[in-house]
């Protein structure tokens, strides 16, 4: 079975840390559901079909290998009846082959080069609205990640508890009745305030409920390390929780993450259909949204009239080459043709239309994050102007 991964961070790096060519790039949209993931198989062989005719000169033993790689993966039933929205595949000499999976559907591209083709994952990663969810009951957790119109479970890092018992282990307070004491989904569908989590009362023994609370306790404490070491100081994004009341309010209490948001659902996430969580996750979290972007919006123009804020494609270009541009917007789904030279800020513009013309916007986003700038992908009722960038200097 192919092996994949959400996309995070850190796979820019990896690639661009890929020397020896060729590179081979390609994007593809799939199909979440069957019967229209049927014919995603066929359209991605004859898009590999055509990476292989590029390269037909070159019939060297590691171009054989990375083709091997594509059409096992063309072969793999099980992966293509669960996919997202779209794919990203890298392969290089010497075994390099990515799988990503990605919440957002791609045109098809593919890409012979010396080097690997990031702009779209790069405008991705710079999108503003996206967000994790940890769910949390005493009997276990699940991460998720998602933007506003998609939800999917996150592989937990291996280092991560998925359990009370797993975290503290033989020190338990009498591990054997862990789900008679703190509780379990009951009939499916919950019931009562308590949103189908159930707690055993402990008349008269007082000091154990106390050694529970105690447990209780620890068991946040070591998810809140788990996540923010393995999950959240790699994606970086916001952490909302979905839990009952009660251990939203707790867990706050001990959490060192950063990335923890106030806001959450309120509700036992065990009995929430996918679709439920994601429709609570994104009206939790959209006011966080709303209030960023428009915070970013009022900062541009704020800069704008004290001379810091420049909207001009080519004074962006020419600022972020000097390294003055701490904070970029760009439009969603706006597209300028042509290119900038990083070296020079020069601009040359394009066809939008032709095949494999460059993104002026990407170039941008790029320029600005490679001076150590912040990028947004904002939509475009959110842009403070109207020529798709809009740019916040540091002097």
């Amino acid at each position: 079975m192919t092996t994949h991964k959400l996309l995070t961070p850190d796979i820019l790096q990896t690639l661009s840390g890929q020397v020896d060519g060729p590179c081979l790039s390609l994007y593809f949209p799939t199909h979440r559901h069957h019967p229209e993931n049927r014919q995603d198989p066929i359209r991605f062989g004859g898009l590999v079909k055509g990476l292989e005719q590029t390269l037909e000169k070159d019939g060297s033993a590691a171009v054989a290998e990375m083709f091997a790689r594509f059409h096992a993966l063309g072969d793999d039933l099980n992966f293509w009846n669960h996919t997202l929205d779209g794919l990203a595949i890298f392969a290089a000499p010497g075994g390099f082959f990515k799988v990503i999976t990605l919440q957002r559907t791609v045109k098809e591209l593919a890409i012979v080069a010396d080097s690997f083709h990031t702009k779209p994952l790069r405008r991705m990663l710079q999108s503003s609205d996206r967000y994790q969810v940890l769910a949390l009951t005493m009997t276990g957790i699940k991460l998720y990640e998602g933007n506003r119109d998609a939800l999917d479970v996150v592989e937990l890092a291996r280092e991560v508890p998925h359990t009370l018992t797993d975290a503290l282990g033989e020190e338990l307070t009498d591990p054997h009745s862990t789900v008679a004491s703190y509780g379990g989904v009951k009939g499916g569908g919950g019931g009562g305030d308590m949103g189908g989590e159930q707690m055993e009362m402990h008349h008269g023994h007082g000091g154990r409920k106390d050694q529970e609370d105690i447990d209780e306790i620890r068991y946040y404490r070591v998810i809140d390390r788990a996540i923010l070491k393995h999950h959240s100081n790699t994606s970086r994004l916001p952490l909302m929780m979905a839990a009952l009341a009660e251990h939203q309010g707790n867990f706050h209490k001990v959490s060192n993450n950063p990335y923890l948001l106030s806001e959450g659902i309120k509700i036992n996430p065990d009995v929430l259909t996918p679709d439920e969580l994601r429709a609570r996750a994104w009206d939790a979290f959209e006011p966080h949204y709303e209030e960023k972007t428009s915070k970013l919006a009022e900062d541009y123009l704020t800069a704008k009239a004290n001379d810091q804020g420049l909207d001009e494609p080519g004074e962006i270009a020419a600022a972020a080459r000097d390294g003055r541009v701490a904070t970029l917007l760009i439009e969603a789904d706006r597209q300028i043709a042509g290119r900038i030279n990083p070296d020079t800020g020069e601009i040359s513009k394009g066809d939008i239309a032709h095949p494999g013309t460059d993104d002026l916007l990407d170039d941008l986003g790029e320029l600005v994050a490679a001076m150590g700038g912040t990028v947004l992908v904002v939509r475009s009722e959110k842009m403070p102007s109207g020529s798709g960038a809009a740019a916040i200097c540091r002097f």
